[in-house]
């Protein structure tokens, strides 16, 4: 094998691996009450965050907003991130993920366990991997 065929395989590991990172930084500020001002570090400038059943926002400013109706929503939310399959393609990436757990809505202390798909576009800004487009798709919602 030779050395740029290896510097290509390990720099495409070392950019699965930074993006399984930006994936669990996502889940834990989510946990930490939904942190608007944490979460938006974690996007693209332009970065988008969707979801038919939650809303969508485009950009920092309106990412931070609908992180803050997250805060009102949620007073507590566990997520266990499972399965992901992740393609980069230079500066560029997509990662399919599952998501299982416990949320309680903070207006009726309700729990309910929900089951998500998140289909995600990556962009690498300045070195780092960012989020371009983080689409979240519920597929269950059960009682506790």
């Amino acid at each position: 094998m030779d050395t740029a065929t290896l510097e290509q395989r390990i720099t495409r590991l070392e950019d699965i691996e930074a993006i399984r990172k930006l994936k669990a930084r996502y889940c834990e500020i989510c946990d930490d009450a939904h942190n608007p001002d944490k979460v938006t570090t974690l996007f693209a400038p332009d970065g988008i965050w969707e979801s038919a059943d939650f809303g969508k926002a485009v950009g920092h400013q309106e990412i931070r907003a609908l992180f803050r109706q997250f805060q009102k929503t949620f007073s507590f939310s566990q997520h266990n991130i499972m399965n992901p399959i992740i393609d980069v393609d230079g500066n560029r990436a997509t990662g399919i993920w599952y998501i299982m757990g416990p949320w309680t809505y903070a207006e009726t202390n309700e729990e309910k366990w929900l089951a998500l798909r998140y289909d995600d576009d990556y962009v690498k800004v300045d070195g780092e991997w960012k989020y371009a487009h983080l689409r979240a798709a519920l597929r269950m919602v059960a009682d506790r």
